[in-house]
């Protein structure tokens, strides 16, 4: 339980770069991408669509991953990717990490994250590709 409240409010390389106003952002963004998808899904049922419509799900299902995956990691993979990190109230505000093996590890768990993101918006666009309506 320590390590979980440690891990919302101080930077670890890897581990955690985003405090609670940036999770909750990276929350919200998740239910947006979600929302996304439910819309973009019952359209493309209710118009009757052809199938290869459908795998346009991919994208706000991957947003919507993303943000969630974000979110429960407390970490941002746009932070990760650029250097920086932020615990501080304002969302975007953002510090520089300055040594480069910590920016090693903050760019491979950004890669993961994005292709995990990636991974599940493939997963959702099959599922939309081939459940029949």
């Amino acid at each position: 339980m320590a390590e979980k409240e440690a891990r919302k409010n101080e930077y670890i390389p890897g581990v955690c770069n985003i405090g609670e106003a940036e999770i909750r952002m990276r929350a919200a963004s998740g239910w947006a991408g979600l929302a996304g998808v439910i819309v973009l899904w019952a359209i493309l049922a209710l118009v009757h669509s052809a199938q290869v419509w459908r795998l346009f799900v991919f994208l706000p299902a991957s947003l919507a991953a993303a943000g969630f995956y974000q979110a429960a990691l407390h970490f941002c993979a746009g932070f990760g990717m650029k250097g920086v990190f932020n615990f501080g109230p304002d969302v975007g505000k953002t510090d520089t990490v300055i040594q480069a093996e910590f920016r090693k590890k903050d760019r491979q768990k950004a890669v993961f994250i994005l292709l995990l993101s990636a991974l599940t918006g493939a997963a959702a666009a099959l599922a939309a590709f081939f459940i029949k309506f």
